[in-house]
């Protein structure tokens, strides 16, 4: 499993519409083939920020099959506008868990 991290600082005085927009965007990620789950946190000292947490079964079911997918061009309308600036995503392999 990988586990995609984006740290997504919003513009300013944009929160709400983030978080409805990605609730419409939720669906897309999610009917994405290898998707597997995704958690958006909201950072409770910087009210712009959020983290976005999205688990695939591989790498390429991130980068290539959802990147390079027609989905991927509404995801980035419903969503990129709210960036400032705009995220680094890295990947993750889990090493330990408790």
């Amino acid at each position: 499993m990988i586990l995609e991290v984006a740290i997504l600082n919003i513009r300013w005085g944009l929160t709400t519409e983030f978080e409805a927009a990605f609730k419409t965007a939720s669906l897309i990620i999610a009917s994405m083939p290898g998707y597997i789950s995704h958690e958006l946190q909201h950072c409770v000292e910087r009210s712009h920020r959020y983290i976005l947490l999205v688990r695939w079964h591989t790498i390429e079911n991130h980068t290539i099959g959802f990147r390079q997918s027609p989905e991927y061009q509404e995801w980035k309308a419903l969503l990129h506008h709210f960036y400032d600036p705009f995220p680094t995503v890295e990947h993750y392999l889990n090493v330990s868990s408790g």
